[in-house]
């Protein structure tokens, strides 16, 4: 029946479009037509909003793709226990939105900002990740719309309005940062195609070790002088590894910069660093000096931990490595003497007990003090002051002093390390 709607004209199909006809087909509740209704160009606005609540998913999800779809009909589906339902209304919306005049169609264009500002704060996160995906780049949506997807709790709606969105401002993006506990936030923010000083200060502040690595990497980001230097001061008090390349491959390098990361990065960074930024055959070679002579002193605090370890072994085995042992090690910045201590109390490989620290995860941290049999309370110092833990990370103790975690869970942390 519905085959009968088209016929040729000017090599091209044209509908004529019959209410009478489309109603007759509803009528017959034969469910190909109903398709193809429910996607025609032409379909009158009554039937687009009747099949709007039709028993079948498929036919809706039709009607919530189709652009002629009547508003009263699109309030409807913004409602469907469908999940892809919701997808196609929120995709169609998304996309016809930039295509509204402000000129001659504001009752339009009301009415989509309406439905959009529905959708993005629709339960279902899949809803708000399509809005999210569809608009980050938009600069003509209200800016409420773009700061509620970008202060949401699900990384996968927020992370793309934080990376891209053009709507946010260096005040939203630095009130975001001082407030966001989200893994990945941050590192959606320093991702941004144009970071100002105030910004990058505001992220490297933080010490977030992917979200700092991600700025270092973005050769758009306008760190100042002082902001790496203090990343700097991180990178080599805490070796974090991860921060060494996009140190060394960040643009244009002073020299002073340049001689402080060749005193504590790999060889063959620092090559990298010569080759990058020009060097002269003199400049180059004191870089070079310089990381040779890293690498000796390095050897000499490899005798230095041997020495450490076998003090650590004799206080172990006198019954004297303790609690308050460890804390005093800790407070006294014996970084080695500590974990040597945690080598034998928690009877760990030396590697895993330096990866667990360096994880920087505070649900590992506390396992691993844990299985060495020390209290939360020195769980709670080893997280800020020996593996210097985030804040997004860090866990607190339970009524004050008690562990946080379940004896299963903590041993399934460790597990891995063993």
């Amino acid at each position: 029946m519905i085959k009968n709607l088209f016929r040729k004209k000017d090599n091209r199909e044209e509908e004529l479009t019959s209410y009478e006809v489309a109603r007759k087909a509803l009528e017959a509740k034969k469910r190909d037509d109903k398709m193809i209704l429910a996607s025609g160009d032409n379909t009158p606005q009554e039937v687009l909003y009747y099949l709007a609540e039709d028993e079948d998913p498929d036919i809706r999800k039709k009607i919530a793709a189709n652009p002629n779809t009547p508003y009263q009909a699109n309030e409807i589906l913004s409602d469907d226990v469908n999940e892809d339902v919701k997808h196609e209304l929120a995709r169609k919306i998304t996309r016809f939105f930039p295509t509204i005049s402000d000129e001659g169609a504001k009752q339009i264009r009301d009415k989509a900002i309406e439905m959009i500002e529905k959708l993005a704060n629709d339960q279902l996160p899949s809803v708000r990740q399509i809005l999210a995906e569809e608009l980050k780049s938009s600069d003509s949506i209200p800016k409420p719309i773009a700061l509620k997807l970008a202060n949401d709790e699900i990384l996968s709606v927020c992370a793309p309005i934080l990376e891209y969105s053009p709507l946010l401002s260096d005040a939203d993006l630095k009130e975001i940062i001082a407030a966001t506990t989200l893994s990945g936030a941050l590192e959606a923010i320093a991702n941004r195609n144009d970071l100002s000083g105030d910004v990058c200060d505001a992220i490297a502040s933080t010490l977030e070790i992917p979200a700092v690595a991600n700025l270092l990497a973005n050769q758009n980001a306008q760190i100042r002088e002082e902001t790496l230097d203090k990343i700097i001061d991180q990178a080599q008090e805490k070796n974090i590894v991860v921060w060494h390349e996009p140190l060394v491959k960040r643009p244009s390098l002073s020299m002073r910069a340049m001689k402080r990361i060749a005193t504590f990065v790999a060889s063959s960074l620092v090559d990298i660093m010569i080759s990058d930024n020009h060097l002269d055959p003199e400049q180059g070679k004191e870089l070079l000096i310089r990381a040779r002579d890293r690498i000796s002193n390095e050897n000499a605090e490899n005798t230095d931990k041997r020495s450490l370890s076998e003090q650590a072994a004799d206080l172990f085995e006198r019954g004297i490595i303790d609690d308050e042992f460890i804390q005093n090690a800790i407070k006294n910045k014996q970084r080695e003497l500590v974990i040597q201590s945690l080598i034998l109390m928690s009877n760990l490989p030396d590697n895993s007990v330096r990866s667990i620290l360096n994880k920087k995860k505070g649900s590992l941290i506390v396992a691993l003090a844990y299985r060495a049999g020390l209290t939360m309370r020195t769980a709670l110092q080893m997280q800020s002051d020996l593996a210097f833990v985030p804040t997004a990370d860090f866990v607190n103790a339970k009524n004050g002093i008690d562990f946080p975690m379940s004896h299963d869970k903590m041993e399934y942390e460790i597990a891995l390390y063993e």
